[in-house]
């Protein structure tokens, strides 16, 4: 094989590789990576708000929340996340009627590992 096509094949890898590496960081927003879990219930040009039923033991798909947001938990919720990787992160309990800050995350996945399935409210501004 000549140089020019070795380097033409190389350079396609390393792009290959690159934009895997960043799509993993970068997982599509919770609604569209996992919709049997999120839902849009409500957006204009302001806000977006997000309804989420975490059904008890399910582990939802992998997704981020790419703008800063506010979470209220409609039930109890006891929440495992993990990290882009796979790998086991925090627990979170949180009770029904609570709110609490959701800062810019690329990529994770959560688990509902209470007892009752997990209802939440996410708004987020645009």
């Amino acid at each position: 094989m000549n140089r020019r096509i070795k380097l033409t094949l190389s350079t396609i890898a390393l792009l290959h590789l690159v934009s895997s590496v960043a799509w993993a960081q970068n997982a599509p927003p919770s609604y569209q990576g996992d919709p049997d879990v999120y839902r849009v219930i409500f957006e204009d040009q302001n806000f977006r708000v997000i309804a989420s039923t975490r059904n008890k033991g399910v582990h939802d798909k992998v997704h981020g929340h790419p703008v800063a947001s506010v979470v209220y938990y409609v039930t109890d919720c006891t929440t495992r996340t993990y990290g882009p990787d796979g790998k086991p992160g925090a627990n979170n309990t949180a009770k029904a009627g609570t709110a609490r800050p959701v800062a810019v995350i690329a990529s994770h996945s959560a688990e509902n590992t209470g007892a009752a399935d997990c209802q939440t409210i996410f708004v987020e501004r645009k």
